[in-house]
């Protein structure tokens, strides 16, 4: 291969749409990192904490098979939502032997704080496109996505 094919290397990888789609995913995940840091919650606490109030009360493993995450990692996510009074675990009238979880009243606010947080993020992350532009790439987005 000579030198100028090569050099065409990166600058293809760039241009493929699953490259593009990815940075600007990254971007749109550390903005939205950005914006909730504000109310002390990583990306992980914030699923954890909306599946809870989503799918709550709900048993931990339930947790764990909903948001596909390690089960020892849930169990600290949940711990850290506890102890700052956003999540709280209780017996499962169910099944005492399991725990279920619910959000709090303090969790259900911070939920909201996080969802306009979140559209603020994503408007920045959208702000060189038009409204118009924002709404075809939305639908394109989810054609690409449920196909």
């Amino acid at each position: 291969m000579t030198r100028t094919e090569h050099s065409g290397a990166l600058a293809h990888i760039q241009s493929l749409p699953s490259w593009l789609v990815g940075r600007v995913a990254a971007r749109g995940r550390s903005l939205v990192a950005e914006a909730i840091a504000a109310e002390g919650l990583k990306l992980p606490h914030h699923a954890v904490l909306a599946a809870v109030s989503e799918y709550g009360p709900v048993a931990q493993a339930d947790l764990v098979r909903r948001l596909g995450f390690d089960a020892k990692d849930v169990v600290l996510l949940l711990n850290h939502l506890e102890e700052v009074g956003l999540a709280r675990r209780e017996p499962d009238p169910r099944d005492r032997r399991k725990n279920a979880v619910t959000v709090t009243s303090a969790g259900m606010g911070t939920l909201e704080r996080c969802a306009e947080l979140a559209e603020r993020a994503n408007a920045e992350l959208l702000e060189p496109l038009s409204a118009a532009e924002r709404r075809q790439l939305m639908e394109l987005l989810t054609r690409v996505h449920e196909a």
